[in-house]
């Protein structure tokens, strides 16, 4: 006689374990981790000017990459990278005046369909263009410098959301080498000038570190391919970081990776073309003897 045949179980609920996998991968992962930022040091320190400021440098920056996406590339970009952007700017920028925020967000925006180099841009958008602003509306524009205090509650959760975030995206190893860098470098800085070691890392702390080191150092499209050359351009960003700091730029940071990233980009191309350059002068005697 045939055992009848067994009850089908209901499909089990998806593991939370892999519903947080997901979360973390999401494209919109990054977006809310710098809204995260944004409301923990506005509403705890209030680091933004005003809402209206930030929301207007969010809305150029997704309307410059609609715009140029479809004129440029005959597409429509995610607006996750330029939602980034524009907060970043947003965040970053402090004027009593609307259009740097604007402004800023264009020319952030725009560095990734101008400034290019053999199909791929150089600088990290939003790091371009606040440096920009600082350095040629310097009257009217000054950079983000508020700490988030003494109380590090709302850095730890953003700390441990984003490293979670850059691990899934194998990416952390840049942040982790930065960080450690920026201590030992801090360290060294207060035995040159005398300071307090305390003065020379707080910094760190600030929603300014929080953007440079989850979102500005780690960006896929700005960053060069090899894993080991990541964390050198990442220990360079450090030591000209505090090179900066030591002649007293309280932007240093933003500076450094201006003039870092690209030069190491630059610099891959070059080994690139030279490594081709190389395979086909390999092949030219196999081809004349053929």
């Amino acid at each position: 006689m045939t055992p009848p045949p067994a009850a089908t179980e209901p499909a089990a609920p998806p593991a939370r374990a892999a519903l947080w996998k997901r979360a973390l991968e999401s494209r919109f992962a990054p977006p809310v981790l710098i809204t995260l930022i944004l409301l923990a040091g506005n509403l705890s320190y209030g680091i933004l000017d005003s809402y209206q400021k930030t929301l207007l440098a969010i809305g150029t920056s997704v309307a410059t990459e609609m715009l140029l996406g479809r004129l440029l590339l005959r597409r429509w970009p995610h607006p996750a990278s330029s939602y980034i952007t524009g907060i970043s700017v947003g965040i970053l920028l402090r004027s009593p005046a609307f259009w740097p925020y604007a402004l800023g967000a264009a020319l952030s925006i725009g560095s990734k369909y101008v400034l290019r180099f053999r199909g791929r841009h150089l600088w990290n958008p939003s790091n371009f263009g606040i440096c920009v602003m600082l350095f040629l509306a310097a009257g009217s524009v000054a950079g983000l410098s508020i700490q988030w205090g003494n109380n590090l509650a709302a850095v730890a959760v953003i700390w441990v959301l984003g490293s979670l975030i850059l691990w899934r995206a194998k990416r952390f190893h840049i942040t982790a080498v930065y960080v450690v860098s920026f201590f030992a470098l801090g360290l060294l800085r207060a035995h040159i000038t005398g300071d307090p070691w305390q003065s020379e890392i707080s910094p760190i702390t600030g929603p300014m570190y929080q953007l440079f080191i989850f979102f500005m150092i780690t960006d896929p499209k700005t960053t060069v391919r090899s894993r080991r050359w990541q964390c050198v351009v990442a220990f360079c960003v450090a030591a000209v970081e505090m090179l900066m700091r030591l002649d007293q730029s309280i932007y240093a940071p933003l500076y450094a990776l201006f003039w870092v990233g690209p030069a190491a980009l630059l610099i891959e191309r070059w080994i690139d073309s030279r490594r081709m350059a190389n395979a086909s002068k390999a092949l030219e005697p196999g081809l004349a003897s053929s």
